[in-house]
């Protein structure tokens, strides 16, 4: 490789490198609720904050819009995506199942020192006085559960899921003063099943996990009255 193709390749590396980070912050203002579903991304105000061109953003919002993290409207701008009920619920179904499958994988594989790590987790979500503080630390503990499998295939898999269900999954939490309390309480007994090495109850116990969360949220927008209903205001917010 000559130098003019070396400086090139090196040039492009870090685009995708700076796309990457820009993507990655994106999805961190999404799991903090700083962008909720149907907010539109102001390209030019979030250049000015990360002191970069708006190239990379775009392209960050092209690699999101292909994890269903965000929509393109034409003229309109980037939006960040909004998703009905029964989708959710479609897409809590399979991702319980496969955390459940991750959970048998683990069960097998898993070490003390793990565990250990886990019960660190639990910890530091018991410690959190709020959704903000608890949602990340969450979605954190699932994420190295799922990595846990050895599976990269279902880790993948599941994050994709994951990544598309970030705004509901803070809705489920907010449904009661302790919905976080429940929620870390199944961690704990997942931490258990795994410590034992049990594979089927370990499979059980983190399917049944999702499925509590689905039902913390189809509880939260029964509450609101409308099960119909969207996050956001998209009609208002994209005609400003």
């Amino acid at each position: 490789m000559n130098n003019k193709d070396l400086f090139a390749h090196l040039k492009t590396r870090r685009a995708e490198t700076l796309c990457s980070l820009v993507a990655e912050e994106l999805e961190r203002m999404i799991i903090r609720g700083e962008l909720q579903a149907g907010d539109r991304i102001n390209e030019s105000e979030l250049a000015q904050m990360l002191n970069i061109s708006r190239g990379p953003i775009r392209e960050a919002c092209r690699s999101l819009e292909k994890s269903n993290l965000v929509r393109v409207v034409t003229n309109r701008g980037v939006f960040v995506r909004e998703m009905n009920v029964a989708q959710a619920a479609e897409i809590y179904d399979v991702r319980a199942h496969l955390f459940g499958l991750a959970g048998r994988l683990a069960a097998s594989r898993i070490s003390l020192r793990e565990i250990a790590e886990l019960r660190a987790m639990v910890g530091e979500m018991h410690k959190a006085k709020d959704i903000d503080a608890y949602y990340p630390l969450n979605v954190a503990f699932h994420a190295r559960l799922v990595e846990l499998s050895g599976n990269h295939r279902v880790a993948e898999l599941y994050n994709s899921l994951s990544k598309e269900l970030h705004l509901f999954r803070r809705r489920g939490l907010l449904l009661r003063n302790d919905s976080m309390a429940s929620s870390n309480q199944e961690h704990a007994r997942i931490i258990e099943a795994l410590r034992d090495h049990s594979s089927e109850l370990s499979e059980r116990t983190m399917t049944d996990h999702i499925l509590a969360g689905k039902t913390r949220l189809l509880d939260r927008v029964k509450e609101q009255g409308s099960e119909n209903s969207k996050l956001g205001q998209s009609s208002a917010k994209e005609s400003e």
